[in-house]
Parts: structure tokens; C-alpha cells; sequence
């Protein structure tokens, strides 16, 4: 899969530098540019589409000297852009983000934040992009099952922003994610449990909650004796 074209859209200089270094930092990225503003924002997508080199995820921030960044998306939209967007704002308003959503913002992400917090949105849209990948590794599967379109939207949505069923606890959970997080394979319920010191039952609500979120991967694992086991693999990287 070749790297995702991002343009990001800022009219903040040090804000804008910082972004644009932070996705030159991720694997799989590439920085296609940076707009200080909303007209220029269009004037560059629009020059990327042309040019057939297109920016296919856009880095946008809701307040702009001349445009709203909900204004930007509804051109977007109607000049047939179809780049992904993540708004990237102070804005906390429950009907911007609702208007937001309405329009094709895949992700919200509200300033100010670090880096690591960053870095694992964009590993979420980056993971939500390959889930509906094609054979080919291009974007708009065809064919894609129920389960495909389930887990790719999943991936979107980081742990934190799912509510944690009763009996389960954050710091746990924590403890659970930082485990997978340091396996090189798949691991069963079974594993967490010896680990981590929980029962098994307990270690398995945590792993599919996980896997709920889209965080971990879960497949059947075959060949042990007795009923086949769901094993558990990290899968944002």
C-alpha cells in the first residue's frame, strides 16, 4: 500500500510546522503540503486532483482566517474531493462535531495534544484505510463483508472512546493494551490470564472489548484440543 498523501491545513505557523513534522515522522505518510488558509487549502487539492497526484487525507482545522472548516469540507465535497478528513481544532461544540461528522470528518482531534496522541489517531484511520483495502492494496474494497466494514469503522475509534462495560476497569485495561502491545504474535485469553495474573474469563472481556474497538485483532485458533480458541493480535502499529 503506498503511502497516504496528507495536506494540512492550518493558520498557525508553528502549529502548521509541528503537524506537518509530525507526519513526516509516521510510516506510511507523506506530507503533499501545508495551506494557511481555507481558499488555499481548495486551491491545492484541486491542483493535486489534476495533477493525478491527489491528497487523500486532509489535516483540517475548523477555524480559518476566510472559511470555516466545515465550509472547506462542503466545497470539497461538491468538487468531487473525496479526501478523508480529520479536523484538527480547539472547537469542542457538540453541534460542530455533529455538523462535522454529518459532512465526512473521519476523526476529531482537539488541540491541544502530544504527539503520541497524534500518532495513534492516524495509525487508526491509517488501519481503517488497509481493512478496506482492496486485493491490490487500493483504497474501496469491493466485496467486503458485514465483518470488514464492522471492524475497519471500529479501528477508527480509539479504546478510550468506547464505554467500559460494568466490572471492567481503566487500569486494567491499560495493563491488558501495554501487554499486547509487546507481543510479537497472536496470544489467547489463556496467555493474558498466566501473564497478567487475572482469571481467564476476565482476561477474555478485556480482549474483546479490545477487539470491539478495533485495537487488537481476533481469529480462531485451531489445532488445540477441545474447542477451537479466539487468539488476539495488536494490531495498531
Amino acid at each position: 500500500m503506498s503511502n497516504i498523501r496528507v495536506l494540512v491545513v492550518e493558520d498557525e505557523a508553528i502549529a502548521a510546522a509541528a503537524h506537518a513534522a509530525y507526519v513526516g515522522r509516521l510510516p506510511g505518510f507523506e506530507l503533499a503540503g501545508t495551506a494557511p488558509d481555507g481558499q488555499s487549502a481548495l486551491r491545492l487539492l484541486s491542483e493535486f486532483t489534476a495533477a493525478g497526484n491527489p491528497v487523500e487525507l486532509v489535516l483540517l482545522d475548523m477555524n480559518l482566517p476566510d472559511l470555516h472548516g466545515l465550509d472547506i469540507a462542503r466545497r470539497m465535497r461538491s468538487a468531487g474531493i473525496l479526501a478523508d478528513i480529520i479536523a484538527i481544532t480547539a472547537v469542542r461544540e457538540l453541534a460542530i462535531v455533529r455538523s462535522a461528522v454529518a459532512i465526512g470528518v473521519v476523526q476529531y482531534l482537539i488541540k491541544p495534544f502530544t504527539y503520541a496522541t497524534f500518532a495513534d489517531k492516524l495509525a487508526s484511520y491509517q488501519q481503517f484505510r488497509q481493512q478496506l483495502a482492496g486485493p491490490q492494496g487500493g483504497y474501496g474494497k469491493a466485496g467486503a463483508s458485514q465483518t470488514d466494514v464492522d471492524q475497519a469503522f471500529a479501528s477508527l475509534r480509539a479504546p478510550s472512546e468506547l464505554p467500559l462495560p460494568k466490572g471492567l476497569s481503566g487500569s486494567t485495561l491499560a495493563s491488558v493494551q501495554e501487554f499486547m502491545k509487546l507481543q510479537q504474535g497472536a496470544v489467547s485469553a489463556t496467555e493474558v490470564m498466566d501473564a497478567l495474573g487475572m482469571s481467564r474469563v476476565t482476561a477474555r472481556r478485556y480482549l474483546e472489548y479490545l477487539a470491539d474497538a478495533g485495537t487488537v485483532s481476533r481469529t480462531a485458533r485451531y489445532g488445540t484440543p477441545g474447542r477451537p480458541e479466539n487468539e488476539y493480535r495488536w494490531s495498531v502499529r
